[in-house]
């Protein structure tokens, strides 16, 4: 892990920095100041901006999170053992928010209010928010299963989500942060986690009208909160949905027939014939935003299954603009019908049927092709 003061790289399970000696888990007196545990580019980040920012409306999700039954716990434990478990458990927290891009608004003892959009504007913060919920699950799962093995406790995590509008206050040099929210955001989005079960993500209605799309969510009905006089519909967060099932829900959305685009379509057109007869290419498609580039795409689609063409999709969200690599092996997945929870050996055979599919070929290669996580 990089340390936030001076960037050295250190093992993953370093808890002092080798270069300069601070420690590299935020602690309840660490929590004392944000720059403790904010990576060094989103500080700087931060406090380049901050000056527009304060005042300002953001739209964003806040996560809650936070350990179920801690008052037990920390008294079966003791002190000591209590403080080492809430060590690691906070330091996981804030990789998973740092590495989408959240900010870490305040720790409750037991937990962390994160916040998505704010300070750092984020188009798709509920989505980040979302991916950093599960993200946060898997490792927790981990940590528990480790805790498990060396006889610990068990430890059960319960996570709210909600989207909605802040007012930025003051940012102060140590990133000291100010928010009013407005329309009980925070603390609608503190109720819900209540709701949820162990180990679990729960989403308020507003943050799945954002994210349905892109993720599997189970309807948990409607609820009534103590403070909130209307009825809160909420979900179990349960997985991302697969590239293929983006695609249906985006055209399970545009039924209504293109118009307007003949030119555009004439030239897709003419690159699929090319493409189908064995002359493959690139197509670009640009403009400015809302003028109907993914609508086109979309009418390529149905013309591409209309001839049996074999499609694949990949793309490249904005939290993994910094992972090498991650549109190819997003477009690698789409191909051979990858998902994440398949075994290595399901992977396999699925590779080696497409593979032998196009060409008898690549039967020398089987051998070499060993498909990671």
């Amino acid at each position: 892990m990089d340390c936030p003061f001076c960037s050295h790289a250190n093992r993953d399970s370093a808890r002092f920095c080798d270069q300069c000696g601070r420690s590299l888990v935020p602690t309840a007196r660490a929590a004392a100041d944000p720059r403790a545990y904010t990576p060094r580019h989103l500080v700087e980040r931060i406090l380049t901006g901050r000056a527009a920012l304060e005042g300002e409306r953001k739209q964003v999700t806040v996560l809650f999170a936070d350990i179920q039954d801690s008052m037990l716990l920390a008294e079966r434990l003791g002190a000591e053992a209590w403080h080492s478990l809430l060590d690691r458990f906070f330091h996981l927290l804030a990789e998973e928010v740092h590495r989408f891009e959240g900010t870490i608004n305040q720790y409750t003892g037991d937990g962390v209010m994160a916040l998505f959009g704010a300070p750092l504007g984020l188009e798709d913060h509920a989505q980040r928010a979302c991916h950093a919920a599960l993200a946060l699950r898997d490792a927790l799962a981990r940590f528990s299963a480790e805790l498990a093995r060396r006889n610990g406790p068990t430890l059960n995590v319960r996570m709210g989500l909600n989207s909605g509008e802040v007012v930025v206050g003051r940012i102060g040099d140590d990133l000291r942060m100010d928010y009013t929210a407005q329309g009980h955001t925070v603390g609608l989005a503190q109720r819900v986690e209540q709701l949820a079960a162990p180990n679990t993500a729960c989403i308020a209605q507003a943050t799945q009208a954002l994210v349905a799309d892109a993720f599997e969510l189970r309807d948990l009905g409607s609820h009534n909160l103590k403070g909130v006089s209307e009825l809160v519909r909420v979900y179990a967060l349960e997985r991302p949905r697969p590239p293929q099932a983006r695609i249906e829900a985006a055209l399970a959305r545009s039924p209504v027939r293109l118009v307007g685009r003949d030119a555009e379509l004439t030239e897709l057109d003419r690159a699929l014939d090319d493409a189908v007869a064995g002359y493959g290419q690139v197509v670009g498609v640009v403009g400015e935003a809302g003028v109907g580039k993914t609508r086109l795409c979309l009418e390529l689609v149905r013309r591409c299954r209309a001839r049996g063409a074999v499609l694949a999709q990949t793309h490249c969200p904005a939290h993994a603009a910094n992972v090498a690599w991650f549109p190819i092996r997003e477009l690698l997945r789409s191909l051979f019908d990858l998902h994440p929870e398949d075994p290595a050996d399901v992977s396999r055979r699925k590779i080696r049927r497409s593979l032998l599919k196009l060409s008898r070929s690549f039967s020398a290669s089987l051998p070499l092709i060993r498909p990671y996580d």
